[in-house]
């Protein structure tokens, strides 16, 4: 049976879909091809590496990758967990399901590291929480 290909989207694929792409592949990969992208893409924030590893899922070999890598891709499921990538998500060939949850964004809070970390570990469980659910029956 073909694994259902899952693509995450999110702004700068640096937290968010970084952190969805780590939990689903290490929890469903047996059922999922899972990759993530963003808009406009730009490295993978330490902080998501830290928050994922305590979790036993390892991101230091992701890099921030662009949408237009899997533009002429087919996927089942098209991600959005942002609301600037729900609102500019290209169309993927095929009949993907599109489908959107939007989670606060860690690296836009603008405090102490330590909050910043407390932010990112609760957005974290927040799609973790979400993943378990994936994909939604209907």
């Amino acid at each position: 049976m073909r694994k259902k290909r899952v693509l995450i989207l999110c702004t700068g694929n640096s937290a968010r879909s970084q952190m969805a792409e780590g939990i689903l592949r290490r929890d469903a990969g047996d059922r999922f091809e899972v990759y993530s992208a963003g808009t406009r893409p730009s490295r993978v924030r330490p902080e998501a590496i830290a928050v994922m590893k305590e979790i036993g899922i390892d991101l230091t070999t992701h890099r921030s990758k662009h949408v237009d890598e899997f533009r002429d891709q087919e996927f089942d499921y098209v991600l959005t967990v942002c609301d600037n990538a729900r609102e500019t998500c290209p169309v993927f060939p095929g009949r993907a399901v599109r489908l959107h949850r939007g989670f606060e964004d860690p690296p836009a809070l603008d405090a102490s590291e330590e909050e910043r970390l407390a932010l990112f570990r609760r957005v974290r469980d927040q799609i973790r929480d979400y993943l378990q659910t994936f994909p939604p029956a209907g």
